[in-house]
This record gives C-alpha cells, sequence and structure tokens, in this order.
C-alpha cells in the first residue's frame, strides 16, 4: 500500500483521466472498426457524425471504472482527479450528441 500512498495525488489521476479514455478509443477503434485507416483518418471521418459524441462517451467508461478501483483501495485523490480527468470527454461528447 505504500506505492499507492506515494501515487496518491490529485494531478496523477487527473492525468490518468485525460490519458485513459484516449488510449481506450485507439483501442476500440483498432479492434472493431473494419476499414485500415490511420487513427486520424477514422476521427476524422467521424466527425461530423453522431458517432464519434457517443465514442467519447464509451471512452468515460475505463474512467469511471479506475475510479472505482480508487475509491476501494481508500486512493481518494486519485480516484477524484481520475473522475476530473474525464469530465472534458463528457462535456465533449454532450456537444456532439
Amino acid at each position: 500500500m505504500t506505492v499507492v500512498k506515494r501515487f496518491n495525488r490529485f494531478y496523477f489521476g487527473f492525468l490518468l483521466g485525460l490519458i485513459l479514455p484516449s488510449i481506450f478509443v485507439w483501442l476500440y477503434l483498432k479492434g472493431f472498426y473494419p476499414v485500415e485507416l490511420s487513427f486520424v483518418e477514422i476521427l476524422k471521418r467521424l466527425y461530423p457524425s453522431v458517432l464519434l459524441g457517443k465514442l467519447m462517451l464509451l471512452s468515460i467508461v475505463p474512467d469511471l471504472l479506475m475510479a472505482f478501483v480508487f475509491y476501494k483501495i481508500d486512493a481518494f485523490r486519485l480516484s477524484s482527479g481520475t473522475i476530473v480527468g474525464g469530465f472534458p470527454f463528457l462535456v465533449a461528447s454532450l456537444f456532439m450528441l
């Protein structure tokens, strides 16, 4: 538990909350998007439609799962940072719906 106590800082959770949805979207598109295009080209195709907003809304799920795990191991600052780091994705996805 000393490792968790050392990294139990808000900004570590915030950075994780910003990076984790981006990694999830990349993995999701690589695994389930049927066309062999680059990541940026796929995002350009999805941008004018509602699907990008739904994909961004789906990308918040790993943040919520990590916040739950951090909450269960009593790392409350990491948990709150992870939730706050997911808010930009939530706001952007709500504007795209």
